[in-house]
């Protein structure tokens, strides 16, 4: 049983809010190679979003958000682009797009694509160039530096660690240079102190704007402005050859200044970006880039939830995380956002991480259900615009752990295998606890093909899917949730709908944590000033809790004022107490 701390509420004021499209949707993002495939070559497709525009529409999303679906050899799903006004031939057409544009907008959705700009593939036009020779028209479109001599052998210009493992550096036989590549050694990046290159970016953004498209997600935007002194990292991983160096280019010298360029763009055509931002934790640096004064990003996304269980040693390492951990982290970004006029981005999923319900939650199999409507309650009514993630409406999980690594597609996932097959070495327990948490927190968890109904390959494809699907899509999947009323479907159904209508309060209303200390209880609430006050009340646990709350709750609960619960009956009052059961969730207004 939960402790019980009397806890008690400051008044809020609600500020008048600025309203804009963007703060009050919810974003939905789709994965487009596991989305839904429309012909049958077990590859999704632009056409096969088009088939589920309507499912999107019931769904009650506002906004479409498509991962890259332009041209690339694919060695990283599509975030290594070689032609940015062209789309990757087995996902469609230019026409596929501008006709995906047309439909979302006449049902009042808009559409986002990824603007993936820090780097592009080793085969786009401008890398082939600037690869051939030193005095080339674009010999400077990338990060090119001479080779280290250390007795006697070229080593990479600085220890700088890849984010998919071994060294950030590539050496290239023509140039007799090495350049820099932060993810695979296909995705050089870009060198944004080169003006023809950011003149290149806006040239970009334009040619879609033009299009008709309402915005970008930016894939790791913060990274594009560089330390030129290129120093090394300081040793944060004994006994690793290479580093982690993100102090030196995740918040550049020249950043701030690309991203107000940027956003002129933007601002030309009334359309939104937010950023991918790892890495950031300062609040100052977040502040600059978001502050609305600032006209730099409208959002960022944010990494302190799914990165709180991400140890020391790298993303397959371990971190142990409580659930006042989870409260202070939402409460430090509301109070910052609300401090500086900023606005937050709210995710629990992406194509980057595993499923949530999975990931976050410690549930009994038949109170899965239950959980995903749980974490649902929990990031969809905090203060920002709210991001879904395909399957996430329908709790969808993380791959099977019985599943071989064999199965998995993902670059990351088997590079950083492949380096801890020799990293543990003699090390069995460290090898294991490894291979724990990439079952926990690989990519190709959140990838695997959506479940659409119970007939074969989830009806995602007719044909062997891309990747194979996740053994429980028979139990989960859209058509037999669209039929149960209680179902994780119809729960998200209900509650973008519930946020619409009372958007004063629970998109612009203020936000205030309930800090008790508690290990077991979320509460929350929103509103103040003019607005209504709304209170979310939440069991992570799968066991019944008894937890004591403010009195202004339970005036609340008293008055019978609920609008959104993942029990049917009425709440259980016990005095000055809620008697919570496993992952109840209730919404007071």
């Amino acid at each position: 049983m939960a402790t019980v701390i009397k806890t008690e509420c400051k008044t809020m004021v609600c500020k008048a809010p600025d309203r804009s499209w963007w703060k009050e949707a919810a974003i939905y993002q789709i994965y487009p190679a596991s989305f839904n495939d429309s012909n049958d070559d077990g590859l999704g497709d632009v056409r096969g979003i088009l088939q589920k525009v309507d499912y999107l529409h019931s769904l009650g999303v506002d906004a479409v958000w498509l991962c890259p679906i332009f041209k690339s050899p694919q060695k990283d799903m599509g975030y290594d682009i070689s032609d940015y006004r062209n789309i990757h031939e087995p996902y469609g057409t230019l026409n596929d797009v501008e006709e995906l544009t047309t439909a979302l907008h006449g049902r009042g959705m808009k559409l986002v694509m990824d603007l993936v700009v820090n780097h592009t593939s080793n085969q786009h036009p401008w890398f082939n160039e600037s690869q051939s020779s030193r005095d080339n028209s674009k010999h400077d479109f990338y990060i090119w530096k001479e080779p280290r001599l250390e007795n006697g052998k070229r080593v990479p210009p600085n220890n700088w660690g890849s984010a998919f493992g071994g060294s950030a550096w590539t050496y290239n036989e023509a140039r007799d240079q090495y350049y820099l590549a932060l993810f695979s050694p296909e995705q050089p990046d870009l060198n944004w102190d080169n003006p023809e290159v950011v003149s290149e970016v806006h040239e970009i953004m334009t040619f879609w704007l033009e299009k008709g498209i309402d915005g970008f997600r930016m894939d790791v935007i913060n990274l594009i402005s560089k330390d030129p002194s290129l120093p090394d990292a300081p040793i944060t991983q004994p006994g690793r050859e290479f580093q982690p160096g993100y102090m030196h280019y995740a918040y550049g010298p020249r950043l701030n200044e690309h991203l107000r360029g940027l956003r002129k763009v933007l601002d030309r055509y009334g359309a939104f970006a937010v950023g991918e931002m790892p890495d950031v934790k300062d609040d100052n640096q977040v502040a600059a880039v978001v502050s609305s004064e600032r006209k730099e990003l409208n959002m960022i996304f944010q990494f302190d939830i799914v990165d709180m269980d991400i140890g020391d040693n790298g993303r397959f390492s371990p971190r142990k995380w409580s659930l006042t951990t989870l409260k202070n982290i939402s409460n430090r970004w509301q109070t910052l956002m609300q401090n500086v006029g900023g606005w937050n981005a709210l995710f629990l999923e992406n194509h980057d991480q595993a499923r949530s319900v999975s990931r976050f939650t410690k549930h009994r199999p038949e109170h899965r259900t239950l959980a995903a409507k749980m974490l649902a309650t929990f990031i969809g009514l905090q203060s920002g615009t709210l991001y879904v993630y395909q399957g996430q409406e329908l709790g969808m999980t993380s791959l099977p752990e019985d599943w071989s690594l064999d199965e998995f597609k993902d670059c990351e996932s088997l590079n950083h295998h492949t380096e801890a097959l020799e990293f543990f070495k003699g090390d069995e327990d460290g090898m294991q606890g490894f291979l724990r948490e990439i079952r926990k927190k690989a990519r190709d968890n959140a990838r695997s093909p959506m479940q659409w109904n119970a007939e074969p390959n989830a009806g995602f494809s007719s044909a062997k899917p891309w990747m194979r699907v996740n053994d429980n899509y028979p139990q989960i999947n859209a058509e037999q949730q669209d039929a149960e009323a209680s179902s994780v479907l119809n729960f998200w159904r209900q509650l973008l709908k519930i946020r619409k209508e009372h958007v004063a309060t629970l998109v612009y209303g203020n936000f205030e944590m309930v800090q008790d200390g508690d290990e077991a209880v979320v509460c929350f609430k929103r509103g103040g000033g003019d607005c209504a006050d709304s209170w979310v009340v939440l069991n992570f646990t799968d066991d019944e809790v008894a937890w004591k709350a403010p009195d202004m709750l339970l005036q609340a609960v008293a008055s019978k004022r609920q609008i959104l619960g993942t029990y049917e009956d009425l709440v259980l009052l016990e005095g000055d107490r809620l008697r919570l059961r496993p992952f109840e969730a209730r919404v007071f207004i």
